[in-house]
């Protein structure tokens, strides 16, 4: 049982924390510009997201869910309507998968002054490698690199939270006194939710019981809130413009020490790959219909990939992550829906 539920949670936690997370961008864009309330809007968000986990490894053992057009089915009745939202999710992941192939190049540009093109080909290329594994190599890969990257957050957290005397938070947050630090923390967890969805699909087999679904989701989200506060306050020693930073987070522990740098510098690469592939086996999973067209498909986006990254890292997330997770609210919620109408079919049968 344990092996089945660590497989679960890294492959997820995996997912997660891709170049946005780790490089400080998303934490900045949706919690930290809001200070305290940021805070809270982090604990939101991680629970509504264990929430949503939970809920989907239900629906997935209940009906007996094999991909996630059949997920959606259960939403959406109308071929044609269920066509555009496949459509739709399936864009969002491939230009997340874009964002995380210009997270790459953006940091070797910025930490080693190589262009950032080359560090695009160089992740597209493993990408296409691991997607000839298809999902064995995806939860391979989380295994190994997963576990790594969480303890190394965490070390470089606690060195962080010592320098900048995290504990007096009045020093730096700033108070908001509007309701955005809330819808903002409910899109993070949103815009997430079209992401993770496929890869729940796909590891539905993990999930033998109820308890196991209800410990991944404790653990996931537990974690969640735990790497994202660390995120939060790193980003409290930011003593230039952070808007001008593609990767706070990196500019902040290139100021500590050499070492740590290179351990982040780890954090940073290994999260982009694990939520690369999980994002690239996700959409050729959800488009391919034999294992022709799956290879076709993994060289489409490689190549394509390597394009797109030009325009930039923090761009992409500032203005794409927003806009989709308003489109992941609609999943969200007829998700929670769903129950309901399982409860009405169950006593109409009985």
């Amino acid at each position: 049982m344990l092996k089945r539920i660590s497989k679960a949670v890294f492959v997820i936690i995996g997912t997660l924390i891709g170049a946005g997370f780790a490089s400080g961008q998303e934490i900045y864009l949706f919690f930290y510009q809001y200070g305290i309330n940021g805070m809270i809007g982090i604990l939101v968000s991680s629970i509504l997201l264990g929430i949503v986990i939970c809920k989907v490894f239900s629906i997935c053992k209940n009906k007996e869910i094999k991909n996630y057009r059949e997920f959606l089915n259960l939403f959406i009745k109308n071929e044609k309507q269920l066509d555009i939202f496949n459509t739709i999710i399936n864009i969002f992941i491939l230009v997340t998968f874009y964002i995380m192939i210009a997270g790459f190049g953006a940091y070797l540009e910025q930490q080693f002054g190589l262009n950032s093109l080359i560090g695009s080909i160089i992740l597209a290329i493993i990408c296409f490698f691991v997607f000839l594994k298809n999902v064995s190599g995806l939860i391979k890969i989380n295994q190994i690199l997963v576990p790594i990257l969480i303890g190394s957050l965490c070390i470089i957290g606690i060195i962080v939270i010592d320098l900048t005397n995290i504990l007096e938070v009045s020093n730096y947050v700033v108070q908001n006194s509007s309701w955005k630090w809330f819808l903002d923390g409910i899109l993070y967890s949103s815009y997430n939710t079209i992401l993770l969805i496929p890869i729940l699909i796909a590891l539905r087999n993990l999930i033998e019981s109820e308890k196991e679904n209800t410990i991944i989701s404790i653990i996931t989200t537990t974690l969640v809130i735990i790497l994202s506060l660390i995120i939060f306050f790193m980003l409290a020693k930011v003593d230039v413009n952070i808007e001008n930073l593609e990767m706070p987070a990196v500019y902040i522990v290139s100021k500590i020490s050499r070492l740590v740098e290179y351990i982040y510098g780890f954090i940073i690469l290994s999260s982009i790959l694990t939520t690369s592939v999980s994002l690239g086996t996700s959409f050729l999973e959800n488009v391919s219909k034999g294992n022709k067209s799956y290879k076709q498909f993994a060289i489409f986006i490689c190549i394509s990939s390597i394009m797109v990254s030009k325009i930039g890292f923090s761009n992409l997330v500032s203005l794409l992550y927003p806009i989709f997770g308003y489109i992941g609210l609609i999943q969200i919620i007829k998700i929670i829906l769903l129950k309901n109408v399982k409860s009405k079919q169950v006593k109409i049968k009985n």
